[in-house]
């Protein structure tokens, strides 16, 4: 996968970057039924779904950053998360200008 390493005060840290149409976005409200409301790095608000392989792993509350990949049909307006990001990735990502929102 496309996995970046960055030095951060000696620590080794690996943060999963975007590939292949992927998109980051910041949850902004739960919708209910595993579907929530993120606001895309491209100014798109998408209504995204947890896919059922991710439904009981992954636990997203507002404010989290999250990787997508919008449908090919309706991209658009829908997506699927692929990948939830911790605090400390994120505030890399920041750092490094890669998430500008």
């Amino acid at each position: 996968r496309n996995i970046r390493v960055f030095k951060m005060e000696e620590i080794e840290t690996r943060v999963r970057m975007p590939y292949g149409g992927q998109i980051l976005g910041i949850v902004e409200a739960m919708l209910g039924a595993s579907r929530m409301k993120v606001r895309c790095q491209d100014n798109k608000i998408r209504i995204c779904r947890i896919p059922g392989r991710f439904r009981k792993r992954l636990w997203i509350r507002e404010g989290d950053v999250v990787l997508i990949k919008p449908w090919e049909i309706q991209g658009d307006q829908n997506g699927d998360i692929e990948w939830k990001y911790t605090n400390t990735q994120a505030g890399i990502l920041r750092k490094r200008g890669i998430l500008k929102i």
